[in-house]
């Protein structure tokens, strides 16, 4: 069915195909619209679930744990500051192997306080364990939703699924719904082999000593690094069915010929694309990759997309401040690590909600064209120098 929704009201309504049974709501923008959408189907009957307004973002967490350990299927969404006040129990999910799965409408973390977008909460967050797989429009987000419990149930891993908070959370577009039947016969029931019973009482959580501490994470790599054939195998399948595919791991665009490749993440991907097509019709061999799956880092399938190309560049929404972009050092170690030698720029821009429009983009292109090394650590897109000097102490 298509329908035109606001991006918020276009995830609930994938969750709610999901038939999930518990959700765990607290508000925070620009998150909260999907969790209020939710709280009205449950309240029209529409969705046969339980809604729990918590007392605050580790709370919510905490009874998405609390449900999924108990074998029922939850959902929690959040973003900035509340995922960010989640943290302790975001790896405590992961650590035990949970399969919850939950909406990052990524935003700024403060300070300053600001409330629009860039990917410095899911990227911080990056090493807590989860699947992080990050989308470039509503549709990808409506797909991506239902894919998630999929993946997350086969592999026995909670999945993160990160949309440019206003971007894309408070923006209308005409979006492909599936009918609840075809995601019924898609998506099975959660059968959790290790739910808890009080008829069979168990121990879900319990003590580590240093003896088996380290096997223990090994085993939660092992298992993420396996995750990616997951994630591949279930965009297979959901395009077999619905029609429709995003890519799985990463999504290039006119990289046969390309010399030179811009990677990016989120919705930018699609100015990204418009800016490759005109860069293009002047004779300028350039191309795209969008990264959609973070982790598991898709190091190979990267390596190999790369193989033809000159130089790349990296256009990310968040940094790791005194190293530079985060994105951009994960894929010179992997260049590094396959033995290529192919310089790699980093570029960090759009913090905060800034635009990235096309002639951002233009810019980054022609900045990448330079011969000789990759510069260390990142190039800033589009910074005010006037104002930069203005303040110097903040």
């Amino acid at each position: 069915m298509r329908r035109q929704l606001e991006g918020s009201r276009a995830v609930a309504e994938a969750v709610r195909l999901c038939r999930p049974r518990v959700i765990a709501a607290y508000p925070i923008t620009p998150q909260t619209h999907i969790v209020e959408h939710l709280s009205q189907m449950v309240a029209d009957g529409e969705l046969a679930a339980e809604c729990i307004n918590t007392e605050s973002e580790f709370a919510a967490a905490s009874v998405a744990l609390g449900a999924v350990a108990a074998g029922a299927r939850a959902y929690t969404a959040s973003a900035a500051q509340g995922l960010l006040l989640m943290t302790e129990v975001l790896f405590n999910i992961a650590g035990l192997r949970l399969p919850v799965v939950m909406t990052c409408a990524n935003r700024a973390v403060g300070a300053p306080i600001n409330i629009f977008n860039d990917h410095q909460d899911s990227l911080s967050l990056r090493d807590a364990g989860w699947i992080q797989l990050y989308v470039e429009s509503n549709q990808e987000a409506v797909d991506s939703m239902i894919q998630a419990y999929r993946i997350a149930e086969a592999c026995e891993l909670p999945v993160m699924v990160c949309m440019d908070g206003f971007f894309l959370t408070h923006t209308f577009e005409p979006v492909e719904l599936p009918e609840q039947a075809q995601v019924d016969a898609w998506l099975p029931p959660l059968r959790f082999s290790r739910a808890l019973d009080p008829v069979a009482p168990a121990t879900l959580g319990g003590g580590s000593e240093p003896d088996n501490y380290l096997e223990y994470r090994r085993a939660q790599h092992q298992a993420l690094d396996h995750a990616a054939d997951e994630i591949v195998s279930t965009a297979a399948a959901f395009q077999s069915t619905f029609g429709r595919t995003h890519g799985a791991l990463i999504d290039g665009y006119r990289l046969d010929d390309a010399e030179r490749v811009l990677i990016t993440l989120g919705s930018v991907m699609g100015a990204v694309r418009d800016t490759v097509d005109a860069l293009r019709e002047r004779g300028e061999r350039v191309g795209a990759l969008k990264l959609r799956c973070v982790r598991p880092f898709p190091a190979a399938g990267l390596v190999h997309a790369l193989r033809g190309a000159r130089r790349v560049a990296v256009l990310e929404k968040a940094i790791s401040a005194g190293a530079g972009g985060i994105i951009a050092a994960e894929l010179r170690a992997a260049m590094h690590a396959a033995g290529i030698a192919l310089p790699v720029d980093g570029f960090v821009g759009g913090l905060g909600g800034r635009d990235l429009t096309p002639a951002s983009i233009e810019a980054v292109f022609a900045a990448s064209a330079a011969a000789g090394p990759a510069p260390i650590g990142c190039q800033f897109v589009d910074v005010d120098a006037a104002d930069e000097a203005a303040r110097p102490g903040e």
